[in-house]
Parts: C-alpha cells; structure tokens; sequence
C-alpha cells in the first residue's frame, strides 16, 4: 500500500484512485510510493511490453538534472519554469538550481490534485530563493505566465523552462509547437527551453504498442514522435550543442559507464534564445 492510500481522504481528496495517471506512473517508474493500483497495473503492462520504460525514466530524470545543473551553473540562470512537473521525487529541479544557486527561484505547474497536494508539502526550497506551485493547464500558456510573473518569476528576466514528457500529452503537433512558441515568447533574450519527450525511432513497434495499452486505460492519451517533430519545438531558438539526441547522450558524465549511455527511445535538448 503507497503511502497515499495510507493517508486516506486527506491525502486522496479529489483523485480517482481507479484511473491511472502519467505522473503517478512515471512516479512508479521512477521507484517512488506515490502511486496507486491502477497506476501499478498499467505501468507493469506498459513494463511488459516495452521493458526499456525504466530506462527512459531514468535516463530522463538524469537529462533534467544535468540540463538544470548546466543552465544554474554556466549559463547564469535563476529562475525556472517547470511545467508538467509530475509528483516529486529525486533530484527535482529547484533542488538541483539551488544546489548550485540558492537564490534561484522556481515556478512548478501541474493540474493533477495528487501532485498538487505532494508538491506544497514536499517542494520547499532555500530561504534565499523561492519556489511556487501552481494549479494550472499547458494548454493555457497565458493564465500560467500571467500566474507565474505576479507570484514568483520576473518575466523581464531570463527564464528556464523545462518542459518534460508534457508536450506528448497535446495530440496535434503544431497546437504542441504553438504553446511553445507561446511561452518562449514572453521571455527575453537569453532564456532557455529544456524538453525531452518519447520518440520512435529506435525500438519504435514495442514501444507504440505499449502506448496503446496506456492510451486504451488512461484519459489523456500520450503521442510518441519522430525528432524531426520535437525539433518543432526548438525553431528560432539556438540548439546548443550536442542537438537534439537520446537523452543519456546529451552532455554525459565522463564517468558514464556504457550501459548508461545506451540511448533509448527519449530524445532531449537545451536551446537559448537570442
């Protein structure tokens, strides 16, 4: 039993316990407790058919943390906006950005009441920086800016967005392509975006047809796509280097062992804006 069921209604308020959601999945994946059964049946057959789903999670976690640690540490950084952020676990971004600057300020945005919940108690960061949660939709880029500048970011400065695993939930590509732009927008020069989503490139026929059985039980469907599709994203932007790859490729520790650098179906990138 997770450690939610245990909290019972206080914990569970609003949340459907018997359908299965992309963040208490991943949470699954990822070795956390916050997930129920649904979220672990699914994710076991998802598991079934495409084994390397862990890896993925993994090596997409760990793309976060060096992508994070390289726009605090070397491109001078302090503000974040994470959207999609999913329910806390390792290395989480403030975590990682006030690691190396305390006085970074992060932004979280979910819509899943479950995460909401997780996120006030659990996301406190240091006394010098600040970091907020916010209860709002990818799909409203405007309500988010709009919430994100009058509570904790300074839009007239540069900004970091992360964006993972979160424009594979937008079915139509160009609206994914449009949210970015959106929100790339209303930040100055020098901000950056982060994102890593699904591709099918490499063991694409199991990995589509894992996301199928997720598609088939959970209510938001979920869209692999080619790099050449998430590089949408990234127009006007300048993709810093090494482009977009498989996640473990992009910028590895030079202790990575060769298991660890195996790519997998996650493409990532970091690109600045001029």
């Amino acid at each position: 039993m997770s450690d939610m069921e245990q909290q019972g209604t206080a914990g569970t308020a609003g949340i459907n316990q018997d359908v299965p959601h992309s963040a208490r999945v991943w949470n699954y994946w990822l070795g956390g407790k916050d997930n129920f059964a649904a979220d672990r049946a699914v994710g076991d057959q998802f598991a079934e058919l495409y084994p390397d789903i862990t890896v993925v999670a993994r090596t997409s976690r760990a793309f976060l943390t060096r992508a994070v640690t390289f726009l605090t540490a070397e491109c001078g950084i302090r503000q974040f906006l994470d959207i999609g952020t999913g329910l806390p676990t390792v290395d989480n971004t403030h975590q990682v950005a006030q690691a190396a600057a305390p006085e970074a300020r992060i932004v979280y945005v979910d819509n899943d009441p479950m995460v909401l919940a997780h996120a006030r108690a659990l996301l406190t960061g240091t006394r010098a920086g600040a970091t907020e949660y916010l209860d709002a939709d990818l799909h409203d880029p405007g309500a988010i800016l709009a919430l994100a500048g009058r509570t904790t970011l300074d839009l007239s400065k540069p900004v970091g967005l992360i964006l993972m695993n979160i424009l594979g939930h937008v079915g139509d590509l160009a609206e994914a392509a449009a949210i970015v732009r959106r929100l790339m927008d209303a930040f100055p020069s020098g901000s950056y975006l982060v994102t890593a989503d699904g591709t099918n490139v490499l063991d694409g026929p199991a990995f589509e047809q894992a996301i199928a059985v997720w598609n088939a039980n959970a209510p938001l469907a979920y869209h692999l796509r080619t790099p050449e599709q998430i590089a949408t994203y990234l127009t006007g932007l300048e993709i810093v280097e090494p482009g977009l790859v498989p996640c473990a490729r992009w910028r590895p520790d030079p202790a990575a062992s060769e298991a660890d650098l195996r790519p997998v179906d996650e493409f990532g990138a970091v690109a600045r804006k001029p």
